[in-house]
């Protein structure tokens, strides 16, 4: 006997199992096809379409039962499928010869094909694509948000024919609210009306985002079971993406009490979530054909890719103005630090940015209060509450009684908050309230679900008026937006730097600011060679493997690799000046083939500003590669630079080449040659000359004073390669280090893992395990049998070196991978491994892995 006191379960209808009714919707039919054609189940409606019943279906071939050319034109299409995955159409169709023609739609399940047809409406053909692109253009004109919502529903109502076509907007709490409405004249009006969260149940609405399109042809017809029934040994057949999935009775109700004969529904989905629905309802039974249905599905989605992108630009905008709004008042603040405690000044400064009713400032136990607020304890407990939850949460509701029971007392002091965390010990916090908004809902209808009592128990029911049903609601104020809870987060974020900034003592300013000037170098260093790797990379990986375009790609190559070089020095010696034998010496030292006895630097080395710096980096850096590829440095010869410096004027570079192959004048000016000769007039007014004469290649510079900074205090007769040459070519002889290795590659860009993938595989590597992630990682260190791991040290908020440390315990040999130019913030194992510095080459990568397998 049931309990007719007991509560009913009101979550009973989230877990009706909507796509598994094992029934279809009787305007169409469906079959079950295996892999090899056979029919494994059956629309009990089979023949009132095709010349055989359900029964007498089963076990048959396809090819039984249709055409041989309607099986070729299914199969065609079945190709498509296969690569896009999606449902696919053929319209006109027949099946049967001499019979009438079908509209079909094909999509697979599992290794088995879903097939639905229905007879073509061949009176009401239309060219979908024509007519959708017409519609879009229209729609793209509109100006506003209310007129591109008005103008949607007019045009959908236009091409479907019923008398009703809506906009159904979701609330962060599921319950939607009617934005924009078209409709025949003389039909109740729901425009303004709202809806409850519940009336959309959990799993239809993840229903709408798998499948955005839905009809519902005759809500008062008999629906049509699946032959043969589901058991035990047969799965109730998911309809998840059928187009003639028969709904839920409860739905059925539902439309029944609403005066519905047909419904349509189009997903509205935003950035891939359920922002809303296109209701369309009619009064009698109504069936668009399967092209106007395409037609209307296809516009649905151009208008959600329309909305997202207006969506997203109305929200950048917002973002802007909150953000140069909060970079005013940190400005302020750091420029005067009494206002942090000044509740009114803040409260003025924030309400510009986020409206509030009343602030409290809790900062280290000290509590400041202005507007409108709950009392002295009663936001203490507030705060003690909050102390529970993440510190680095921003902390946000519009009804904080249902959260916090002891706030009822107040709400209509403060009856929403959004607080926000800025510190760690103290917890501190800046907590903006809202008062209580006494506001009046108009529902369609009572939202309270009712209750019947049948022989099987309680039942939830659809309501059966949707008269408007006017609410008050109580106890909540105005939501905080989304943008609102963003611009939050920034204020959280620029406040911490303010107090970081104030809270430092005078006698420690100088040391934080020269530790914050090496931190943002650092990170300036980290991201501008991550850029450099990843430009490299993305050449790398889109380079064709022809001769003319390869070698562009590895000149290309070569100067990124030499801006690197160049821009490490400026970073090492932070504001410079930068010596001129230091670039010539780390521009030789990128080729092995260049030894010591191979150039000469004469005369009085300078000191070089950070413009003239990278000018005349790129300018060595062509001289030295066109050396060596063709001139003294291929061979046995030799290069002096000389170097004389005259104060007030400036400085005097002269480069020779002897001992190379004859020169020959080029025929034409290459890019390097425009860089050699174009640079230094044009980004230092300084000169350059180009002679090639027989013997060498001859070039003269002048710098003009205001680049340099002076002449350095010795003379430099001669300048060598550097240790790292030496030992680079020392393990560059080795070209597969990693034969048959399998290493691990941790690294969090997905371009330059790419290419360091490719690289490892090129040095011998067996197996490469590519992963962007730490917990990844240590994953295969556990579980795999690793030879040889190369370790991105930066992942983001995590950092590689304990990981590394378990390689060493482990015997796994590593080096490491940087964007930082300078290793003197690490320590510890860091010290012991090698680094190479991105953007990094294959050479300098065979260099490291040899030496680190050489234990050297």
């Amino acid at each position: 006997m049931n309990d007719l006191n007991a509560s009913p379960d009101l979550t009973m209808c989230d877990r009706e199992p909507i796509t598994l009714l094992e029934r279809i919707q009787s305007f169409g039919f469906l079959l079950l096809l295996s892999d090899e054609w056979k029919i494994l189940r059956s629309s009990a409606n089979l023949s009132q379409f095709l010349n055989i019943s359900h029964e007498d279906s089963i076990g048959l071939q396809f090819d039984q039962i249709v055409t041989r050319n309607a099986q070729h034109d299914i199969r065609n299409q079945i190709a498509i499928l296969q690569l896009t995955g999606v449902t696919e159409r053929l319209y006109g169709l027949p099946l049967l010869t001499g019979g009438p023609r079908f509209d079909i739609a094909l999509h697979q399940l599992g290794d088995m094909l879903v097939l639905e047809a229905e007879l073509s409406g061949l009176d009401d053909r239309v060219d979908a694509a024509s007519l959708v692109r017409g519609m879009t253009v229209q729609l793209s004109k509109q100006e506003t948000l209310e007129a591109f919502h008005k103008h949607t529903v007019r045009q959908v109502r236009a091409i479907t024919a019923f008398d009703r076509v809506m906009i159904y907007r979701f609330d962060e709490n599921g319950a939607g609210e009617v934005i924009a409405e078209d409709l025949t004249p003389g039909m109740e009006e729901f425009f303004g009306l709202h809806y409850p969260a519940t009336d959309i149940p959990v799993q239809a609405r993840a229903l709408y985002l798998r499948n955005p399109f839905r009809i519902v042809a005759d809500v008062t017809a008999e629906t049509v079971p699946l032959w043969p029934p589901a058991s035990d040994a047969i799965a109730p057949l998911d309809l998840s993406q059928a187009i003639t999935r028969a709904v839920s009775p409860v739905h059925l109700e539902y439309l029944s009490n609403m005066g519905v004969g047909a419904s349509l529904s189009i997903s509205i989905i935003v950035n891939g979530q359920l922002w809303g629905l296109i209701a369309c309802h009619n009064n009698s039974p109504r069936l668009p054909s399967f092209v106007v249905r395409t037609a209307a599905e296809l516009f649905g989605q151009m208008y959600s890719m329309m909305l997202e992108s207006r969506l997203q630009k109305q929200n950048a905008s917002i973002d802007q103005d909150a953000h140069e709004k909060m970079d005013y008042l940190a400005n302020t603040l750091a420029q005067n630090n009494t206002l942090l405690t000044d509740v009114e000044w803040l409260q003025k400064s924030l309400r510009e940015i986020i409206k509030c009713d009343g602030i409290a400032i809790f900062i280290g136990g000290n509590l400041a209060l202005s507007g409108s607020t709950p009392s002295r304890d009663e936001v203490k407990a507030l705060c003690d509450y909050q102390s529970t939850m993440s510190v680095t949460r921003i902390f946000t509701t519009n009804n904080l009684s249902a959260l916090f029971p002891e706030a009822s007392a107040y709400a209509d002091r403060a009856a929403g908050l959004l607080s926000i965390p800025f510190s760690r010990t103290p917890r501190d916090y800046i907590i903006l309230f809202r008062r209580e908004r006494v506001h009046e809902v108009n529902w369609a209808g009572d939202p309270k679900k009712s209750v019947s009592i049948n022989e099987d128990g309680m039942r939830l029911s659809p309501r059966k008026s949707f008269a408007a049903f006017l609410e008050t609601i109580r106890g909540q104020s105005l939501p905080f937006t989304e943008q609102e809870r963003r611009a939050a987060d920034v204020i959280r974020s620029s406040l911490i730097d303010v107090i970081l900034y104030l809270s430092d003592v005078a006698d420690e300013d100088r040391k934080r600011n020269e530790q914050h000037h090496e931190m943002l170098i650092a990170e300036l260093n980290h991201r501008v060679r991550n850029i450099l790797a990843l430009i490299r990379g993305l050449i790398n990986q889109s380079r064709p493997k022809n001769g003319e375009t390869q070698l562009y790609i590895e000149s290309l190559n070569s100067r990124v690799q030499s801006l690197a070089r160049a821009h490490d020095q400026v970073t090492q010696f932070n504001d410079g000046p930068y010596l001129l034998s230091s670039l010539v010496q780390n521009e030789m030292a990128a080729h092995a083939s260049v030894t010591q006895e191979c150039y000469t630097f004469e005369g009085q080395d300078v000191l070089l500003l950070s413009l003239s710096f990278t000018t005349l980096a790129l300018v060595i850096h062509e001289l030295v590669t066109n050396s060596v590829k063709y001139g003294a440095l291929s061979g046995n010869g030799r290069v002096t630079l000389e170097v004389e410096y005259k104060n007030g004027e400036g400085a005097y570079l002269k480069w020779i080449e002897r001992g190379g192959p004859p020169v020959k004048t080029p025929k034409r000016c290459g890019f390097g040659s425009t860089v050699v000769q174009r640079s230094i007039p044009y980004d230092l007014q300084g000169t350059a000359e180009v002679r090639y004469n027989v013997e060498g290649l001859e070039a003269d510079f002048f710098v003009p004073d205001q680049h340099i900074s002076g002449p350095n205090l010795q003379t430099v007769r001669e300048v060598s390669s550097s240790n790292e040459t030496r030992q680079r070519a020392k393990y560059s002889e080795s070209q597969h280090p990693l034969q048959n290795v399998n290493v691990l590659l941790l690294e969090d860009n997905m371009i330059v893992a790419l290419e360091a993938s490719e690289i490892l595989r090129e040095l011998g590597a067996e197996f490469v395990w590519t992963v962007s992630t730490l917990g990844a990682a240590e994953n295969i260190v556990k579980n795999e049998k690793v030879g040889f791991a190369m370790l991105d040290i930066n992942l983001g908020t995590e950092n590689s070196l304990e990981l590394a440390e378990e390689c060493q315990k482990q015997g796994i040999p590593f080096i490491f991978a940087s964007g930082y130019g300078s290793d003197g913030h690490m320590a510890g194992v860091r010290k012991s491994a090698l680094t190479v510095k991105k953007p990094y080459t294959i050479d300098t990568l065979r260099s490291a892995i040899a030496e680190t397998l050489d234990g050297g």
